[in-house]
């Protein structure tokens, strides 16, 4: 036991977890004592029993939002990635283009998905471009980041052993900017996610392909405020699993050999 408590991991897991437990415990508390009513602010208890009755239904929702997730943030790491590559090699390029990538990214996506999807007949592509939108300003800005910094003297030494672009890319700077990738990585999965139930309460669509910002929707108007909640907590918990996906995924690539691989262990 004293082994266990020791590793570096068991409190990074074991802190949260206790001061949300307090905190759920304090909530429920709170709920039952001053007799709060359901529809106003339910208890943790009301909403584990509204998920326990509804699971078959926000699951189904909860895949339909992570089919949209994970298609949106595929496209955003294919393009943006492709992107800062081409921003990498032409600097003329990067500044024609960088400041639509930054328009996009300031232009609430509220604004744009009701275009998208009065453009775009096929629903659930309009709602994966939205949610692309979202996502791929952190992949193309902190890949162009990583990209560029690269140690002057290494690059120098390159353009010494006359190295081709395309060859110095590969060996020298795409090592140097993976850990900005892996950054981009982590934020740009949250907000895919976000992208996807922003899309989708602005697309309102029901039926088979109904998300989970539909079933929010739904509760709201009904005023089954527990359901809204398990329907909220489905997607908090999915976009926290999301962001721990990428975290495993930076150890995995960087492993021991970069600086904030080892720093992250001290």
């Amino acid at each position: 036991m004293r082994k266990l408590i020791d590793r570096p991991w068991f409190w990074q897991v074991m802190a949260p977890l206790i001061v949300g437990v307090l905190l759920l415990g304090l909530w429920e508390f709170c709920c039952r004592h001053w007799h709060v009513p359901n529809y106003l602010f339910p208890a943790p208890s009301a909403i584990l029993a509204s998920f326990l009755d509804d699971w078959p239904t926000l699951l189904h929702a909860l895949w339909s939002t992570l089919r949209i997730t994970f298609q949106a943030f595929a496209l955003a790491v294919i393009l943006g990635t492709a992107t800062a590559f081409l921003f990498v090699q032409s600097r003329a390029l990067e500044l024609s283009l960088l400041p639509y990538a930054v328009l996009l990214q300031v232009t609430p996506i509220v604004a744009v998905a009701p275009l998208l999807i009065i453009l775009v007949k096929n629903t659930a592509l309009a709602l994966t471009l939205c949610a692309t939108v979202v996502a791929i300003f952190p992949i193309i800005s902190n890949t162009t980041i990583g990209l560029r910094s690269v140690d002057p003297g290494l690059l120098s030494y390159f353009r010494m052993n006359k190295v081709g672009r395309g060859e110095t890319l590969l060996r020298l700077r795409v090592p140097s900017a993976l850990p900005f990738f892996m950054a981009g990585l982590r934020i740009s999965s949250g907000l895919s996610l976000i992208g996807a139930v922003v899309a989708e309460f602005v697309a309102g669509t029901g039926g088979r392909s109904a998300g989970l910002a539909y079933e929010i929707l739904q509760s709201g108007f009904q005023l089954d405020i527990p359901r809204m909640f398990a329907a909220l907590l489905l997607i908090t918990v999915t976009g926290v699993l999301l962001f721990g996906l990428m975290v495993g995924l930076q150890s995995v690539l960087l492993g021991h050999w970069h600086e904030s691989a080892l720093e992250a262990e001290r």
